[in-house]
């Protein structure tokens, strides 16, 4: 069955102009707001959590337990922050997942020199997010926005945290550690290919915050 050209051409003209951030959100060019700042500050959690960490002979204390509850809360604040006093810029959206992702690294490159980390898993996640950022870079130069995260690169990011925890705080937990890097695993691959999907839909002119 072969739908007439007008309704052909309006649903094309509803698919190409369909927001698939689901709502329109205001986002402004603001640099020096609370929540961006609030993002970047979670990048400078790595640094002393493993300097602590090697001075008090490869074990944690307390500071380093209120750095990375620091970071984990950060991570919802910030989104908080923007969302209540209306501050969602394009500096946020640059500035929230690359923190995310340079205190993860930092914090996994740790850890697998540590040798308590599969090297290959921090080869995997390197390379996973090294072609989401490439990704971002071409919507940016192409519409000069950014496009939010998307709800199972969020999911991906808790995951990836709770192994890093079990990992770090919780040592002998193998058969812990074991499940949560294959769940982690599987959801990361699963993400990228959501990214990828949503990256094709977005070159192809679909209407993003």
């Amino acid at each position: 069955m072969t739908l007439p050209l007008n309704i052909t051409v309006n649903l094309n003209f509803l698919i190409k102009n369909k927001n698939i951030d689901g709502k329109i959100v205001q986002v402004s060019g603001r640099v020096f707001t609370l929540s961006n700042l609030i993002s970047f500050s979670r990048f400078l959690v790595a640094a002393p959590v493993i300097y602590l960490h090697m001075q008090n002979e490869y074990e944690y204390n307390n500071t380093i337990v209120a750095l990375i509850l620091y970071a984990g809360i950060s991570d919802y604040l910030d989104g908080l922050v923007a969302r209540k006093t209306n501050t969602i810029s394009e500096v946020g959206k640059m500035i929230d997942p690359i923190s995310d992702k340079l205190c993860a690294a930092a914090l996994f490159i740790y850890t697998v020199w540590l040798g308590w980390v599969p090297l290959w898993f921090l080869v995997l996640n390197v390379f996973r997010d090294s072609f989401i950022m490439i990704g971002s870079s071409f919507i940016k130069v192409k519409y000069g926005k950014v496009a939010m995260s998307i709800m199972s690169g969020k999911i991906a990011v808790n995951i990836l945290a709770l192994y890093w925890i079990a990992v770090f705080f919780f040592r002998d937990a193998i058969q812990v550690h074991n499940w949560l890097l294959y769940i982690c695993t599987f959801v990361m691959v699963y993400s990228f290919f959501d990214y990828f999907n949503r990256y094709r839909k977005i070159m192809r002119g679909a209407k993003f915050n």
